[in-house]
């Protein structure tokens, strides 16, 4: 029980971890490989924009072949990727690489949720759920500064060898300590036809949307931050290539309480309630934390983290919840419904850190409007949602139901 937490956790740190990792090495980078800092914004929008392309497919693949297969091979091309950036001696060839990792890592990020649904019900996936989300929160706080570390001890490719090292241990671990979860019996033919199938299944259901896209652009304001985070850090805040923890701390300390908060309501709050109140405080940090970027204290610590910290225990509180719901409308597609899922988040960080980013980070004040809104338009898709489930559905269009033990 201690033991598959842990490595599902480890798993899912592996997309934190390659986002985050290279951040403070932007500077050498770009100097090294001659480009100016917002183009090695494309560094981080490369790997999320084809993880978010290949993770449509992860899932269903675990649904017809296993989840062992699909995780093993996902780490191991992951570890040939990360080599292969550790090589790189221009732009794009480097992004080109990374693009390799996008693809390959979410063979452990998506499909290791989908092994906690297979194994377990009600309160307690959502507890684990819990647990392994304050496990993998702590990454994006650890994985800045073990990049900063790292670049005391070398030039920037170290980064990615340690990166490389990580695919590796994970690919050992998963062989010798996860069982196989999702028998023969359960599985969908692997073709073409239903894999499609499946996925069409998922994408077309106005429900799963509602859900998706809730969680989907609550964590967007959150994700805004820590994709913006080398400009943030350096350029609006002025801290140096060592400064990453006096952001990524406080943002992840929210979210371990958040993901507390969660698994302790497991059981004694219905899920529909937590995620309410969630999301409402997650909105209130959002609206904090514009106020606080008018004062002219709002480049100066702590004010200037505190509205992305309560932020993050918002989203962190319902995330889980969430995750479980979109999992329980599919029974037997719950691998397309985590990579629908994931897919549909990714695009959006994507797109956030490649089209929106550059707007929004001439100031804390206009980088906190641009949180603000996506966090805003998340509570609206949860508001729509409840006000849908509250209302009668004709016998002839039923909508998936939802799980009595989460909601």
């Amino acid at each position: 029980m201690v033991v598959v937490p842990l490595l599902l956790a480890g798993l899912s740190m592996l997309g934190p971890f390659s986002i985050d990792t290279p951040f403070p090495a932007f500077k050498r980078m770009g100097a090294d490989l001659d480009v100016t800092s917002d183009r090695m914004q494309l560094v981080v929008s490369a790997y999320l924009l084809a993880f978010g392309l290949m993770s449509p497919f992860h899932g269903p693949l675990s649904d017809a072949v296993g989840r062992r297969p699909v995780i093993l091979a996902g780490c191991t091309v992951f570890a040939v990727a990360s080599v292969g950036c550790a090589f790189s001696t221009s732009l794009p060839m480097l992004l080109g690489f990374r693009v390799l990792q996008g693809l390959s890592a979410g063979g452990g990020v998506i499909v290791s949720r989908t092994v906690i649904r297979d194994v377990f019900d009600g309160p307690q996936a959502q507890r684990l759920m819990s647990r392994v989300m304050m496990i993998f929160g702590v990454a994006p706080a650890v994985a800045p500064i073990v990049g900063g570390l790292l670049l005391q001890a070398g030039p920037w490719p170290v980064i990615f060898w340690f990166l490389a090292g990580v695919g590796l241990l994970l690919v050992a671990l998963v062989a010798v300590a996860l069982p196989e979860t999702h028998p023969a019996e359960r599985r969908t033919p692997l073709a073409v036809r239903p894999l499609l199938g499946s996925l069409a299944e998922v994408s077309l259901n106005l429900a799963f949307h509602r859900v998706a896209w809730a969680a989907a652009l609550g964590f967007g304001g959150q994700f805004l931050y820590i994709g913006s985070a080398p400009i943030f850090v350096v350029d609006l805040l002025g801290r140096g290539e060592l400064d990453f923890w006096v952001f990524f701390v406080p943002m992840i300390s929210g979210v371990m309480l958040g993901a507390w908060i969660s698994g302790r309501a497991a059981g004694r709050v219905p899920g529909r309630r937590l995620v309410t109140w969630s999301m409402v405080l997650a909105t209130g940090g959002a609206v904090l934390n514009v106020v606080l970027a008018t004062l002219p204290t709002a480049a100066e610590l702590p004010y200037a983290v505190v509205g992305p910290a309560v932020i993050a225990v918002g989203t962190a509180a319902a995330y889980p919840t969430l995750q479980l719901v979109l999992l329980d409308m599919f029974p037997r597609s719950r691998g397309a419904a985590v990579s629908m899922f994931t897919f549909f988040a990714l695009l959006l960080n994507g797109l956030t850190v490649a089209l929106v980013t550059p707007w929004v980070t001439h100031s804390v004040l206009t980088l906190a409007l641009g949180s603000a809104v996506l966090v805003v338009a998340g509570q609206l898709c949860w508001a729509w949602h409840l006000r849908a489930m509250a209302t009668p559905v004709p016998a002839s269009r039923p909508e998936p139901s939802e799980p009595t033990e989460c909601l």
